[in-house]
């Protein structure tokens, strides 16, 4: 969990060839303040070279002599408009692009080629007052001083973004009610459960109050009941502010919660940019339900068998039969547990592949 670099601790940088003056296409006014996109992408690229190994000891000692490499592209001719307000979410597989996107997004990547504008500025220059109206907050990594007390972080974080201190007041406290962090302030970061890390990371990464917010997997390895209360809070937040929020998730809960719209990803290219409404109703009309038996059974004239293991069978049921369908399992099957959640956003992807490759 955690954000990107400080604005005091980072060096404008130079900007690579595509984003050199000059390269860029002129985007229409109120780009940055309102009047038009808050996020505008145009053929987005970035390729790593990686280094290619065969199995074995004799290839180890080849690759020291002669190192093998290849080029992976990791994003591949990206495009979209995110307006001031939206709440939209980055959906796709793991190693889809959805991290590598807003690393370049936030400027901690640069682009191999395209164009990025956020709220009118280039992020890979990472100039320092770019850096105070956004934030990054990764459901698996930390921001805050791991020894320090919470509210000492706080505090680092106001000197860092150079927040007057009565508006630093007025925000924190306006953050810890939302969020009730009120008793761990005192705690060092370390002694804190992975929710309560959760809660304060979001609480450090908003306090210069940015305009646009980059979620990626911000309730990764949540219980249920902190994963409605983050997004309770991201969607006040951008409620009361009028924030523009790009988020990451594998939950579909997260995006059903906050997003109207989805951006879907795979292979470093866009696959879909649809409202939910529109992408639920044509790939998201089925649920999964694991049932957990005492003894055998067949179960198939409930839906689609996806999974058979001793004690245990996966199905595949309509949304519109799952109350029908669980009642009947329960009343007529030694069922020891049974659990209902969306199909992995893996298949929705390859629902979205399969039919397009029928058009």
């Amino acid at each position: 969990m955690g954000t990107f670099g400080k604005p005091s601790t980072l060096r404008a940088v130079q900007p690579v060839n595509e984003i050199q003056e000059g390269r860029w296409t002129p985007l229409p006014r109120g780009t940055a303040s309102g009047g038009g996109p808050a996020i505008t992408v145009r053929d987005l690229r970035r390729s790593f070279t990686v280094p290619v190994r065969d199995a074995g000891l004799g290839a180890a000692i080849a690759g020291v002599v002669r190192r093998r490499t290849r080029r992976v592209l990791a994003v591949d001719g990206v495009s979209f408009d995110i307006h001031a307000g939206e709440i939209v979410g980055f959906l796709g597989p793991n190693g889809a692009g959805k991290t590598t996107t807003l690393k370049l997004l936030t400027g901690l990547l640069h682009p191999t080629g395209g164009q990025v504008r956020v709220l009118g500025h280039v992020p890979a220059r990472r100039r320092p007052d770019y850096l105070t109206k956004i934030t990054l907050v990764a459901g698996n990594r930390n921001q805050l001083q791991w020894d320090l007390p919470v509210d000492d972080s706080f505090e680092l974080n106001r000197a860092v973004y150079r927040i007057p201190h009565r508006d630093y007041r007025r925000i924190r406290d306006e953050l810890v009610e939302a969020l009730e962090i009120g008793p761990l302030l005192r705690k060092p970061v370390r002694n804190l459960s992975l929710g309560e890390r959760m809660k304060v990371e979001f609480t450090g990464s908003l306090l210069h109050r940015p305009a646009v917010l980059f979620l990626d997997e911000p309730t990764l390895g949540l219980d249920i009941v902190m994963q409605r209360r983050i997004r309770a809070f991201v969607g006040g937040y951008a409620a009361r502010h009028g924030a523009t929020v790009l988020m990451t998730s594998h939950y579909m809960a997260d995006i059903e919660a906050l997003c109207r719209r989805v951006i879907i990803i795979d292979g470093g290219r866009i696959l879909l940019d649809d409202r939910l409404a529109g992408v639920g109703a044509r790939f998201g009309s089925m649920k999964e339900v694991d049932v957990i038996l005492n003894g055998p059974a067949d179960l198939s004239r409930y839906g689609l068998v996806t999974r058979v293991e001793p004690g245990r069978v996966r199905l595949r049921i309509p949304k519109h039969d799952i109350a029908a369908a669980t009642w009947h399992l329960l009343a007529n099957h030694p069922v020891v547990d049974l659990s209902i959640s969306d199909p992995p956003i893996e298949d929705l992807i390859a629902t979205i592949f399969a039919n397009r490759g029928r058009r």
